[in-house]
């Protein structure tokens, strides 16, 4: 007989006042399960609660005990009761402590989840939040996607703020309608994506989306959770290809890269490794990204000349058709120039959401 216990409950089984029953009597067990007319195993497990105690059971417990079957049934009732109240509490035990390391009150303030500070409801928020009956799941892989990403960092909080996040993007690709993925129509319209670096967001939002939807990609923009060093991540879900980028950052130049370097996961077949992109898989969309922005002969006649002058970045820029503060983005990022170098070349975007869209 075993007994389940929680912080506030335990659930004794029926099988232990049939134990008391038999100690008075002297009977053994096999003998009780020989007058009961079953197995000696059944017997066995239904004295530690490993089975019901069904009606036809209580039955039969009142003709070889003597005690009533409502008795039985009662008992039975009362036992499944707590069971249910010490599992739900253990869980819910277990779920406070994976609760914490989610980043609720930003989430909470982007209003993804209700405000709260009572752990028991954070749980809760959390759970409908993921959908999910308890957060354990969450462990199980196929919940959560394979997720091909760009981050500057990995540690087990990021970890948990992109579940949190890809979860967000997740739900609201669901509202965006999207054609069939056709990998071969996207190749084709790459020209026509870098194109729109020349544009002002007002421009380009509709048709980027327009763009994207139409080669079976939903682009979802959300604001960035800290700690999860996420500038973009990208994964299938339902059948349409959900991309996702964050708004860290708002320089022009990161937010191309960071869309050209997702689309470098969809062209390169990373999205279908059931492990999602490990690090080679990340460094090969960085060179993708690079290398449908800038291309790479191009660059490296420019950078031969080593004159890294304003006028000479604008004619540069000009002369490949791509905005000249995303060459400057390029120049910091690999030491040609100072962080603090021709910033005015470069664009700040103001996108907030999807409603940008």
């Amino acid at each position: 007989m075993e007994m389940k216990t929680s912080r506030t409950f335990i659930a004794v089984p029926p099988g232990a006042t049939i134990r008391e029953q038999l100690d008075d009597r002297g009977m053994s067990q096999k003998e009780f399960s020989s007058r009961m007319g079953m197995s000696e195993k059944h017997i066995s497990r239904l004295i530690n609660g490993d089975v019901q105690l069904t009606p036809e059971v209580a039955y039969k417990l009142e003709m070889v005990l003597g005690v009533p079957a409502e008795f039985w049934n009662n008992l039975e009732a009362i036992y499944r009761e707590k069971l249910v109240k010490v599992e739900m509490e253990n869980a819910l035990d277990a779920d406070k402590e994976l609760a914490k390391k989610f980043p609720y009150t930003e989430m909470a303030a982007m209003g993804w989840v209700p405000t709260t500070r009572k752990s028991n409801e954070r749980v809760v928020n959390l759970r409908k939040y993921f959908e999910v009956a308890q957060l354990g799941r969450l462990e199980n892989a196929e919940l959560i996607p394979a997720i091909a990403c760009r981050r500057l960092s990995i540690t087990e909080k990021g970890d948990f703020a992109l579940i949190a996040w890809a979860q967000r993007a997740k739900i609201e690709a669901r509202y965006i309608e999207t054609t069939r993925t056709n990998l071969c129509e996207l190749e084709k319209r790459l020209p026509e994506i870098r194109a729109l670096t020349l544009k002002e967001p007002s421009s380009f939002c509709e048709e980027l989306s327009d763009l994207l939807t139409n080669c079976g990609i939903a682009p979802v923009f959300l604001p960035h959770l800290s700690g999860s060093f996420l500038h973009g991540a990208t994964f299938y879900d339902n059948g349409k290809i959900v991309m996702g980028l964050t708004l860290r950052g708002k320089d022009a130049d990161r937010f191309w890269f960071s869309l050209f370097h997702e689309i470098g996961h969809i062209m390169l077949g990373h999205l279908t490794k059931s492990t999602g992109a490990d690090n080679a898989d990340e460094e090969a969309a960085d060179c993708f990204a690079k290398d449908v922005l800038i291309p790479p002969d191009e660059y490296n006649s420019f950078l031969k000349k080593s004159i890294f002058k304003r006028e000479a970045i604008i004619d540069f820029a000009a002369s490949i058709g791509i905005a000249p503060g995303i060459i400057v983005g390029r120049l910091q990022k690999e030491g040609h120039i100072d962080f603090n170098q021709l910033n005015d070349l470069k664009v700040k975007y103001e996108l907030t959401s999807n409603a940008d869209f």
